[in-house]
């Protein structure tokens, strides 16, 4: 079995020593945070100051996917989350009468709660497993090469490596830190994209990786909330999700009756400022549906408004058209892909790279095949939902940027998503989609589908999409002052 290194402490960093130790390796993780994530949630949440890691405060999805990785590999993570006071709940619960179910249905679960409450129980389990060490405070300053095994790290020597390895295969065999070196049979990065592994690689004399890049445009501004004791759960309707040309606000029910307001917007709207004053945020986030349903209820404010923007997605590839740019090195998590959060896909992808480290790191890591067969997983099974996540972002970027109304190929396409919450046998497909089970393509190429999305449409020949919330007018007075 092997010795598994990994860079990051975060989600994609602790499923994977996890993991690995699970599947008979032995795991280091090297996190530069002093802290572990604790059982303390609210403390760690709102308090838990994490310049590295700021989409930490932002709502996370724990989509199908992600759940089914953690109930089929990690029981006892799962059972923990739920401890903690994270909930289920299945996509076709928005139906008064569930329909008939269907094998797969049990896939369509998402599991609601902050991201520190699964960090707390990945933490928790990684304590316990003989076979992983977690260094806090000891993050990795560079890596050792075959080349230069046993000498300094390349970011304290950059002239000592380059010449080695520049003409040919460069493998990693270890890395780093202030305390010294830690020699291991395959390292993961899961640093995230502000890991500095592009800056690392760079030191050791390998070719940069092949980065694609997509700005989003989008704007997102977020605020937590508390229920009133006594009061589990918020309404089941509306739909926690709506836009219109310029805008949008979503919800997001987590755990201990914690819920976010989320509202985003075009990086370019004049009002986007004025979304930081919690009085504004709330006349705002009360013009959509669901802002309105769930302010309504006299939740307790737990946070200011938490804004993030300069969102991009992100494909970064350690193979290029010579082959591996380095051996012995791979990424899991943000590190290959960061998706913008519209869609909710990163957790999912993350614990999916995870996972698949753990259960392929006996096959000669060190070598090009080993990296080749990751690059080429990834690119078979994670690049497809990345594609989905840029051309769904566009499509959203362009309405905000240019407040125009959907027509032809887009109006179809949002015809199907409002469908779906009138017609089970469409929120099912859709679902498959949204927990990444089913590829758009499948799942919504079925002509069955097809054909009631058309019904729904010719009975409604004046449909306009996106018209929920208010109109320009409104919304700047909202936001004025």
């Amino acid at each position: 079995m092997a010795h598994v290194l990994v860079i990051g402490g975060g989600v994609g960093g602790l499923a994977t020593a996890l993991l690995a130790a699970r599947r008979g390796h032995t795991a280091e993780l090297f996190e530069r945070d002093t802290r572990a994530p604790g059982t303390a949630l609210d403390r760690d949440f709102f308090g838990w100051r994490r310049p590295t890691v700021p989409q930490a405060v932002q709502p996370h999805a724990l989509l199908g996917a992600a759940r089914n990785v953690l109930r089929d590999d990690l029981p006892d993570v799962y059972a923990e989350m739920l401890r903690l006071g994270a909930r289920e709940r299945h996509e076709l619960d928005w139906f008064e009468v569930r329909p008939p179910e269907l094998p797969g249905d049990e896939d369509l679960v998402m599991l609601q709660a902050r991201r520190i409450v699964l960090e707390s129980a990945l933490a928790t389990a990684l304590r316990a497993e003989p076979g992983a060490v977690v260094r806090y405070g000891e993050p990795v300053t560079g890596l050792t090469t075959a080349s230069q095994a046993g000498a300094a790290s390349a970011e304290d020597d950059p002239g000592g490596a380059g010449g080695a390895g520049a003409a040919g295969g460069i493998r990693v065999t270890g890395v780093t830190t202030e305390a010294g070196g830690y020699r291991g049979d395959l390292v993961v990065d899961a640093g995230g994209r502000r890991g500095g592994i592009e800056r690392r690689l760079g030191a050791v004399g390998c070719r940069p990786p092949v980065v694609e890049r997509h700005r989003t445009g989008l704007a997102y501004f977020c605020r937590w909330y508390r229920l009133p004791e006594g009061m589990d759960e918020g309404p089941r309707r509306p739909w926690a999700v709506t836009g219109g040309a310029f805008a949008g606000c979503a919800v997001f029910p987590a755990d201990n009756r914690v819920f976010a307001v989320t509202l985003f917007v075009h990086t370019a709207d004049t009002t986007r400022s004025a979304l930081r004053d919690p009085a504004v945020f709330e006349r705002a986030a009360r013009s959509f549906p669901p802002g309105e349903a769930w302010l309504a209820l006299g939740a307790e404010p737990l946070s200011g408004v938490l804004a993030t923007a300069s969102l991009d997605n992100r494909w970064s590839a350690l193979v290029d058209e010579r082959g591996p740019v380095v051996t012995g090195l791979v990424p899991v998590g943000d590190s290959i892909t960061h998706t913008n959060p519209t869609l909710g896909q990163g957790t999912s992808l993350a614990l999916w790279a995870a996972r698949r480290v753990a259960r392929t790191a006996h096959r000669d890591p060190g070598s090009d095949r080993f990296a080749v067969d990751h690059h080429e997983w990834a690119v078979r099974t994670l690049k497809p939902w990345f594609d989905f996540q840029v051309v769904a972002d566009a499509a959203i970027g362009e309405r905000f940027a240019t407040r125009a109304g959907r027509t032809g190929t887009a109006r179809e396409v949002a015809a199907l998503f409002d469908c779906a919450l009138e017609d089970p046998e469409v929120m099912r497909a859709r679902a498959r989609v949204r927990h990444l089970a089913e590829p758009p393509e499948r799942a919504y190429a079925d002509p069955a589908i097809r054909a009631r999305v058309a019904r729904w449409l010719a009975a409604r020949p004046d449909y306009a999409p996106n018209g929920v919330g208010p109109d320009r007018e409104e919304w700047e007075k909202l936001t004025a002052g």
